[in-house]
């Protein structure tokens, strides 16, 4: 590929809206260009890089057996109305209406599309089991698209779908895509871990996330670097203390101007731990017949030293949405903000308490009168509800597993595995028949890869001060040769050389100034560079710089240029090989 024939151009400033360094690159090198929120143009670079990490992602799922279909990015709505998610899932999906009425919507991921296809293909056990992938585009309305590739509403995924009798089958297709996970992200040079995870709209029971740690992610990890127990916040646990005292009576005492916890445990000179917080939500509860939308409020307890997780939350009520609720909508219920409790609600409020608080005494809680709370108030006398976990954990509290100090960073989900088992097979009527003729439910599992959210955290990873530096198995070509000479024959000759090696090459024969030319080949990032200067050129030699050590350079004899090129790719290929991580999925 010639520069002066480039359909992109680098970009000496990153336009604005570029809210990571990554992103910015992407931009400047002119991998991407946007079209509208959170839908990207990939240009040559950007769609060479792609293309490659799908090819990984490929030979790593044909590996464990995966056979490969392209399934429509339109989906008629029957088939999600069957599960439900038609009605459950909220703006995310875009839903229309064909030329003849037809609900139609626009995947998001393809469990009903997959199942519909299983039903149809599957008949007997002796067809089992059975996994199929695809590399494909998907769209999600996501009403806060940021940082370019990072979070999109257009996207492509490698998803994958595993069929099998039984869970024992599950299992084994599921500790498949854990190893092979790996495997795809260390060939990319992509550093991840593995969280437990919250199954979501997915459905199923077991769930793992694959994380790239960074200050640009929006999960919070709660690891443990004592005994390794790693979870995404959302469904994190961690060792509660509980406090338990004989009950006592209750009693009404004025806290005027007393409306947060801090507050409250200022005024009343007591540790925040003997005080219950109530947090006030609205949760969307939609009807799978009709799709018919209601909402409830819903009071989360937990105790004043704690915060209550959202998610848990939601997932406790089994609402599809939550929102904060406004002051009217707690004062309709019997509450009041600031001063508000479980104690003496509307019958109609759904009431979740967390263990903290079900399993402590004594604790000091609103009163639901303006300027007022009451002491020794305690579940299970004073007011009832569900009983979950529903807090949030943080760095510095104790292990559920350890009880050592938790830590807490920030990641980018780049891939994901569920076990869905019978979730959609039951609602669509996909069976199979055993070998005493029984028909039974199929298990299944769900497993995907953002590839464009890959890319963008392979740009943070591998970016410094001078633009990008990918690593040779993603980045969209090998070399990156650069003629300073101005006889335009040579530089053509060792370009046609390269390329007919099958050497990737991007060849600068443009007329700028080597300072120009040495900008942009920084800011592209391409792992070797080959320079054609007059001076080596006479001692019949090229000089040759890695993009990820630019402070040193060595030389390749003009006459072997071609067979030291390709020694070097080989070597920078044997580096990443050896760096390949395989991590075993079992069950607990």
């Amino acid at each position: 590929m010639r520069m002066s024939r480039l359909f992109s151009k680098t970009l000496r400033e990153a336009p604005n809206g570029a809210d990571s360094k990554g992103y910015e690159y992407l931009l400047r090198a002119g991998f991407i260009r946007q079209l509208g929120a959170g839908i990207f143009s990939l240009l040559p670079f950007g769609f060479n890089a792609t293309k490659k990490i799908e090819q990984i992602i490929r030979q790593e799922m044909n590996a464990i057996g995966g056979q490969e279909i392209l399934m429509p990015l339109v989906n008629p709505a029957d088939i999600w109305k069957e599960t439900g998610r038609y009605y459950s899932i909220d703006k995310e999906m875009s839903r229309f209406s064909d030329r003849v009425g037809r609900d139609m919507v626009l995947a998001m991921t393809h469990e009903e599309a997959v199942t519909d296809l299983a039903r149809g293909e599957i008949d007997s056990y002796k067809r089992l089991p059975l996994l199929v992938y695809q590399i494909q585009t998907k769209w999600r309305d996501d009403p806060r698209p940021r940082a370019g590739l990072i979070r999109v509403r257009e996207f492509t995924m490698k998803d994958s779908y595993s069929f099998d009798v039984d869970q024992e089958g599950l299992d084994a297709q599921y500790a498949a895509h854990y190893k092979a996970y790996f495997r795809i992200f260390s060939r990319c040079g992509l550093p991840v871990i593995v969280v437990g995870a919250d199954s979501g709209m997915m459905g199923g029971k077991i769930s793992h996330e694959y994380m790239y740690l960074s200050s640009i992610g929006e999960d919070t990890i709660i690891t443990c670097p004592s005994c390794g127990y790693t979870a995404n916040r959302q469904v994190a646990t961690f060792a509660k203390t509980n406090y338990v005292e004989p009950m006592k009576q209750t009693q009404k005492v004025l806290t005027p101007e007393c409306k947060t916890i801090d507050e409250l445990a200022a005024f009343l000179k007591i540790e925040k731990r003997q005080t219950a917080k109530a947090v006030f939500m609205v949760g969307t509860f939609i009807n799978d017949t009709n799709g018919e939308e209601q909402d409830k409020l819903i009071v989360g307890i937990v105790r004043g030293d704690l915060d209550v997780e959202e998610n848990k939350l939601q997932n406790a009520a089994r609402a599809n949405a939550l929102r904060p609720a406004h002051c009217e909508e707690i004062l309709q219920k019997q509450m009041v903000p600031g001063y508000g409790s479980a104690i003496g609600c509307s019958k109609d409020v759904l009431v979740i308490v967390d263990d903290s608080v079900a399993n402590s005494n004594n604790l000091v809680a609103g009163a639901n009168e303006e300027g007022y709370h009451l002491l020794n108030t305690n579940f299970g006398r004073d007011y009832t509800g569900q009983v979950a976990d529903i807090a949030s954990a943080a760095a510095g509290y104790s292990c559920p597993e350890c009880s050592k100090p938790l830590s807490s960073s920030k990641g980018v989900e780049v891939g994901n595995i569920f076990q869905l088992n019978t979730r959609y097979s039951e609602s669509m009527n996909c069976s199979y028949q055993d070998e005493g003729g029984l028909r039974k439910p199929v298990i299944m599992g769900s497993y995907g890869i953002g590839v464009g959210r890959l890319l963008a955290c392979l740009a943070e990873n591998y970016s410094d001060e001078q633009g990008l530096s990918l690593p040779i198995s993603v980045a969209p070509m090998q070399v990156h040769l650069v003629s300073l000479v101005k006889d335009a024959e040579i530089g053509e000759q060792i370009y046609n050389k390269l390329s007919d090696a099958g050497i990737e090459v991007l060849y600068d024969d443009r007329k700028e100034s080597a300072g120009v030319k040495f900008a942009d080949a920084d800011l592209i990032g391409l792992p070797i560079r080959i320079t054609l200067g007059n001076r080596s050129l006479k001692e019949g030699k090229v000089e040759v710089k890695l993009r990820r050590n630019l402070e040193e350079s060595f030389s390749f004899e003009l006459a072997s240029v071609v067979e030291e090129t390709k020694a070097l790719i080989a070597k920078l290929e044997a580096e990443l090989k050896g760096q390949i991580v395989e991590k075993e999925w079992k069950q607990a």
